[in-house]
């Protein structure tokens, strides 16, 4: 099996490149690893902001569903008439597979 090969990295600015190296040596790392670090916390800080708001999207979404519930529930009589209706139905299903 082959040795893997390291990363190819080339930084247009001189400047730039040797901020980076500072800031791993500070870290005590490699510059791949810096690199690397870098773009996983960046992942998972985009991840991570997706889901809480994802999360206060459910909230919301949720809230306005709870509300038109409450709006539109007319009591237990729809309730039972759909409960009717559906003992309707699966006893004529009965009757055709008998």
């Amino acid at each position: 099996m082959s040795q893997p090969k390291a990363m190819n990295l080339r930084f247009p600015d001189p400047a730039q490149r040797a901020a980076i190296e500072a800031a791993a040596r500070q870290e005590g790392v490699s510059l791949q690893e810096y690199i690397l670090s870098a773009a996983y916390a960046r992942a998972t800080a985009v991840e991570r902001h997706f889901l809480d708001a994802f999360g206060e999207s459910m909230a919301r979404s949720g809230d306005a569903f709870a509300e038109a519930a409450g709006v539109a529930d007319t009591g237990g009589e729809r309730r039972t008439a759909e409960l009717a209706a559906r003992r309707d139905l699966e006893e004529q299903e009965r009757g055709h597979a008998a």
